[in-house]
């Protein structure tokens, strides 16, 4: 390669062309031909939004995940979404997966960190999350829907506050289809659609687990569709979230998400990407996308 622009293209190609885990070996490979770091490279010759796309592009989607939910957590303050849309939307083996990645990535406990830059209801939610025991079985039982739907509605519209902790039980451990029976068992019984409750009942992030949970319960890649329209809607746009969801699920189910998005909102993700961003940046999302 020349030059940076070579790579540039390169980065682009390689999205474009070959699988994703053939791009993050590229930093190895890399390496070895020039005895530097590309990572090293990289900082010094990229910037802004085009130089964090290719960085995260580097690691595999898990190191990349455990780095954002370290950014997340460290330093003043508490990026509260990012920790929401990751834990989450997490399956057993995502959880598994990121506690023992974030320790050898960041020498540290991922649920101690969780637990120290969290409080209440919402730390209590996402340690239970971070345990990984959610049934995830397909199995539906209509007595047990039944029982939770009614539980939830006395622990919410049915009683004077809210007893979150019923709340965080019921979504945190049922499989998703049981999850589904028990939505359309509480609407029937109380009449009210359960985001609706949900967003009635509780505040703040509390309420942004509750209903990302509900969401992902739902449909998964619908969820994501939505995170990403809402990071481009409205005046600016959150790149880091368009990077953070591109790169992260590039290698599941991006396809899907991307037929959710132009069913949601009429419009395809490229061309929505096409009009909130520009230059590098926009041509290598774009090829993230193809």
């Amino acid at each position: 390669m020349k030059d940076i622009k070579d790579l540039e293209r390169f980065c682009m190609k390689e999205w474009s062309e070959t699988p994703p885990n053939v791009f993050y070996n590229l930093s190895f490979a890399f390496s070895l031909s020039l005895e530097k770091e590309l990572v090293d490279v990289l900082k010094s010759e990229l910037g802004g939004n085009f130089e964090n796309a290719v960085l995260a592009m580097l690691d595999p989607p898990v190191v990349y995940a455990v780095k954002e939910l370290r950014r997340a957590m460290k330093g003043a303050g508490t990026d509260e979404d990012t920790l929401v849309e990751i834990l989450c939307t997490a399956t057993n083996a995502d959880i598994h997966m990121f506690k023992e990645c974030y320790f050898q990535v960041h020498e540290r406990d991922l649920e101690s960190d969780v637990e120290g830059d969290t409080s209440g209801d919402v730390r209590n939610l996402l340690t239970a999350l971070l345990q990984g025991t959610r049934d995830e079985t397909y199995d539906v039982d209509e007595g047990l829907a039944e029982a939770d739907a009614t539980a939830l509605f006395e622990a919410g519209e049915g009683c004077f506050g809210t007893d979150e902790s019923t709340f965080s039980f019921v979504l945190a451990n049922r499989n998703y289809l049981q999850l589904q029976a028990t939505f359309k068992v509480y609407e029937q019984l109380s009449g009210t659609e359960i985001l609706d409750a949900i967003d009635n009942e509780v505040s703040g992030t509390l309420k942004d687990c509750y209903i990302t949970l509900v969401r992902v319960a739902k449909n998964p890649q619908l969820y994501f569709a939505r995170r990403l329209n809402e990071a481009m809607k409205g005046a600016g746009t959150d790149e880091d979230t368009l990077i953070r969801i591109l790169v992260c699920r590039s290698e599941y189910d991006l396809e899907t998400i991307k037929d959710m998005y132009l069913e949601k909102y009429d419009m395809s993700l490229k061309d929505a990407i096409k009009s909130e961003c520009g230059g590098d940046f926009k041509r290598l999302l774009l090829a993230i996308c193809h």
